[in-house]
């Protein structure tokens, strides 16, 4: 994935996260996800995921290599790649700073697609949406 991403969190690893060979199990991915993905809408629409408004139509996850106990935390990159009519779609990056000489190798690359939701099918993405996002994504499309 080539998008450079304006958005960025951290997220701790936590021990709990961790499988029997001591790597980030590939399903905690998606959690780690989702956290960033809150708080970009958070920071970008300005809204609470729990609001309502949008779900989750799609994930795809590229696993690149293993992240271990060693590195504490690791930063997702992400924001919107593409808008739609109904739906706007997000790129990721995930990293960690384990000092292994990986350099800027990710350790997973992602995409998401969001539908805007009236809580029995999809809608038309709200202009305010739009607007927001193309406001803090410049070259968004």
């Amino acid at each position: 994935m080539d998008a450079e991403f304006r958005f960025d969190v951290e997220i701790p690893v936590r021990y709990r996260d961790l499988d029997t060979l001591g790597h980030v199990n590939n399903a905690v991915y998606a959690t780690y996800l989702e956290q960033a993905r809150a708080a970009y809408v958070d920071r970008v629409l300005g809204m609470d995921l729990e609001d309502g408004g949008m779900v989750l139509a799609s994930l795809e996850i590229d696993f690149r290599r293993p992240v271990d106990a060693a590195v504490g935390s690791i930063r997702v990159e992400c924001g919107a790649v593409s808008v739609g009519d109904s739906s706007f779609r997000m790129g990721y990056r995930v990293r960690d700073d384990d000092g292994d000489g990986d350099g800027d190798e990710p350790a997973a690359t992602a995409e998401s697609v969001q539908v805007a939701w009236d809580g029995a099918s999809s809608r038309p993405l709200p202009a305010a949406w739009r607007e927001s996002l193309r406001a803090f994504e410049p070259g968004l499309s």
